[in-house]
């Protein structure tokens, strides 16, 4: 397919600068008005995709099975299209605080700093993104905090944004990633932060409640729907949960500079799949149940991982996998995206899934209908019904 393909006009006020939350008001002891913000993580809009018929649903129904013309489903509408048995894969990565912002040495020039990895703990070494690049060369000193504790040397040019860094800061590693972290904020993409900066909720939000394994410098934003009473809900019910780690970068964020998509190249991405996992997917496909696949991440780690048996297996490793239509999947029959931007990889993965006509259909739907875009959107289920 083509890059064109993908396009589509996407208004401002349709990206989701905030999860979807509710405001509250409240007078302060001054007796003015104080708005509090309550995120509210499974009440974001659902979209209902069904591969087979070709049909897409938006809003609850009537006694009669008639929708209710704007009453829109909402994410906790999810269980209605899962029994007892099927199961839910999940990515279990965890964000760090990746974004620092500090001063060059003597210029005092303002410069951010985005963590990609840690490269070698014993000599404080990380892997970069700067900005602006081009006033960031090899020797230059960065300072992070007032104090001058936080400093780091530039020791190596990798591409023509990314550094290497050696941080000189002379304790415990425990401590110093702590220290580290402190300085950092969460790492909201530029569509969120170039529109407001982030502040102290966004490290909660911006995390999956079951995050675990860290290393992701965005976050696997479809799971950010999924609440601690939803998944009781779920678990309730009977479903299953497997949980596996692919650590998301910044590659899905790229701009594709080619137009036959055969030739982009994504970057690579480390992911973990163990015997576990591998088990409950296994059993469940045994079973004849629903395999759900939460998000692209996860579509691309047990694409990676499945094997021509259909099965799922054990995997420890990288992944550059990506994945736009005509593909033909081997693992899972459902699948839970968010809305993605225009030539967005991620939008190419969810149509590569739903079929290329019926997910811009859909986006069609989301643009008319006010449907909110980006990691803070709304979600889009994809059935095999």
């Amino acid at each position: 397919m083509k890059l064109s393909q993908f396009k589509f006009r996407l208004p401002d006020e349709q990206i989701a600068l905030y999860p979807h939350s509710i405001e509250r008001t409240f007078k302060n002891e001054n007796g003015e008005d104080e708005v509090f913000r309550v995120t509210r993580r499974d009440e974001c809009r659902l979209m209902v995709l069904h591969k087979q018929s070709k049909t897409i649903d938006m809003f609850r129904k009537d006694e009669n099975g008639k929708p209710i013309e704007g009453d829109y489903l909402d994410f906790r509408s999810v269980l209605d299209y899962f029994e007892e048995g099927d199961t839910f894969v999940f990515n279990n990565t965890k964000v760090f605080p990746a974004r620092l912002y500090g001063t060059k040495e003597k210029t005092d020039a303002k410069i951010e700093v985005f963590l990609l990895r840690e490269l070698n703990e014993e000599m404080r070494l990380w892997d970069v993104l700067v900005e602006p690049a081009r006033k960031i060369r090899i020797g230059n000193k960065l300072f992070f905090d007032d104090s001058g504790t936080m400093v780091a040397e530039v020791i190596d040019n990798t591409t023509s944004r990314g550094r290497t860094l050696r941080f000189l800061y002379d304790c415990p590693h425990e401590e110093f990633k702590r220290e580290l972290y402190a300085l950092g904020e969460a790492p909201l993409p530029h569509y969120i932060v170039d529109h407001r900066p982030a502040n102290a909720d966004d490290m909660e939000d911006f995390q999956c409640i079951f995050a675990q394994k860290e290393g992701a410098v965005t976050a696997p934003a479809t799971g950010l729907h999924f609440s601690r009473e939803l998944m009781k809900r779920m678990e309730i019910r009977g479903i299953n949960f497997a949980y596996i780690t692919l650590h998301c970068a910044l590659g899905n964020f790229h701009d594709i500079e080619v137009e036959d998509l055969t030739k982009h190249k994504m970057d690579s991405e480390q992911m973990f799949i163990d015997a576990e996992a591998c088990r409950i997917v296994n059993a469940t496909k045994a079973a004849g149940h629903k395999v759900c696949v939460v998000g692209t991440s996860v579509a691309k780690a047990t694409e990676t991982a499945v094997g021509t048996d259909g099965q799922l297996k054990e995997y420890e490793g990288w992944t550059n996998k990506f994945i736009f239509p005509p593909y033909e999947f081997g693992l899972a029959d459902t699948m839970i995206a968010n809305f993605y931007h225009p030539f967005s990889t991620l939008l190419m993965s969810t149509a590569a899934f739903g079929g290329y006509d019926l997910v811009m259909e859909a986006y069609d739907l989301a643009i008319n209908n006010g449907y909110k875009f980006g990691c803070y959107g709304d979600a889009l289920l994809i059935v095999n019904d």
